[in-house]
Order: C-alpha cells, then structure tokens, then sequence
C-alpha cells in the first residue's frame, strides 16, 4: 500500500516538473513517507528522476532549445558538484539528516512556490556566459547530489540572471545540467548501495508517465500545481514531526 501512495506520488512530481517545476519537492517527500530511510530516499528518488529527466530533456533537444556549445561544458562541472554533494550527503547520520530536511524543505518550497520573473538581460560575452554557467553547474549541481529539490528552478534563475541568458536557452541548459547532476548522484549512490532499484524502476515509469502527460497538455502555470505541493509537504512534515516525537 505504501509503495502504491510512492507510485501515485511521484507520478504527480513528473505532472508538476512538466507544467511548473519543483517536482522533487513533491517526489523526495514521497519515498520518505514511504517509510523509506533517508539516504536510500534521496538515491531512489534520484534514479526515477532521472528517467523522468531524460524524457523532458530529449524533448528539448529535439525541439532545438538546448544551446549544445555551453550546456556540454557545463556537463563536466555538473557531474563533479553533483559528485561531490552525494558524497557529502552520505557522511551525514539519517538521524541528522531527518531534522536537517525539516528546515531545509520548507525554505526551499518557499522561494520556489514564490512567483519570479525572469527578464532578459543584456548579453554578455561568449566566454563570460560560459564561465558563469559553469561555476553556476558546479554549485548548484552540490546542492542536487547533497539534497536536490529545487534544481531546476535554481539552475534558471540563476542562469538568467548571472549568465543573462534568455529563458529559452536557460530552460534548455537547465535541463542538461539537471539530468547530469541526477546521474553523477547517482552514480555515487548506486557505488554506496543506497538505490533500491525495483522501486525506483518502478516509480520512474511513473514519473516519465506524468512528465509525459505534463508536457504534452498542460500549460506552463505554476497556480494549477501549488495545491499539490503544499498538501505532500503538509503530509510530509506531519509525519515527519510524529516519528521524530516518537523517538
């Protein structure tokens, strides 16, 4: 039963990636709900991800959004930060790990629920834009191998903010980092034994499934999906609170 409440779950995180982005606040929550220990969750949860990931991201490469000459330069940072926040999300006790999420997601869920706008800004230099974009897969691909929800939306703002890239072409890097800093993490993950890959096979047909569908009939509004969001982090937390009690 539990696992069919994961499969439902993470099946919505692909639905509201597709439309608005922010599916791993809905996904990570999902397998920890699940009853799922916390390193195993965060390396499960990166493995149907990630087959969700690359359907979107084959899309985008399809449809001409992906600016190939910065985002392939931007896959060898990706893959080292992402490498290197796995490895230290793995040195973290799962006692601490719970309590750390208690304050993390909840500040995460926050600025990503917050309406942004992303407006164009002047070009810079190839070089300049390509720097930027580096260091911008290299940080933010940390945070995604140590924790993960809120990538996308972080790699955007600050792809067109930093590196003033448009949207389009921030929206397509951004999905070639997030893919890369989902395989390096899980990489690590699977090295350590931290996958449980039938669940995550599983759920990850679910999760193309709703990227599937999210991309092909929604529109992009982040209102249609808010609701979601907010009751799995209310679920989440509650739970969450419980055990810690409990203990």
């Amino acid at each position: 039963m539990k696992y069919i409440m994961i499969f439902i779950l993470v099946f919505l995180a692909g639905l509201v990636d597709a439309i608005a982005g922010g599916g791993g606040l809905i996904s990570l929550p999902a397998y920890l709900m699940g009853g799922i220990p916390v390193h195993q969750a965060i390396a499960t949860n990166k493995l149907s991800s990630s087959m969700g990931t690359t359907i979107t991201t084959i899309r985008y490469g399809k449809a001409g959004y992906i600016r190939w000459d910065i985002a392939l330069v931007c896959v060898i940072f990706a893959m080292a930060g992402s490498s290197l926040g796995a490895n230290l999300a793995l040195c973290i006790n799962d006692y601490f790990f719970k309590r750390i999420m208690l304050i993390l997601l909840p500040l995460i869920a926050i600025y990503v629920l917050y309406p942004k706008s992303f407006k164009e800004k002047e070009e810079l230099s190839y070089i300049k834009t390509l720097m930027i974009s580096c260091m911008v897969a290299f940080f933010i691909g940390i945070y995604d191998g140590f924790y993960g929800p809120g990538t996308g939306t972080f790699l955007l703002i600050c792809l067109t903010g930093f590196a003033h890239l448009n949207l389009k072409q921030a929206n397509g890097i951004t999905k070639v980092i997030n893919l890369t800093t989902n395989y390096a993490a899980l990489i690590v993950y699977i090295l350590n034994g931290k996958v449980l890959f039938i669940l995550g096979l599983i759920a990850g047909i679910f999760n193309m499934l709703g990227n599937y569908i999210g991309s092909s009939y929604f529109k992009k509004k982040s209102l249609s999906v808010k609701p979601i969001m907010i009751l799995v982090l209310i679920l989440f937390f509650i739970k969450t609170i419980i055990e810690i009690i409990g203990t």
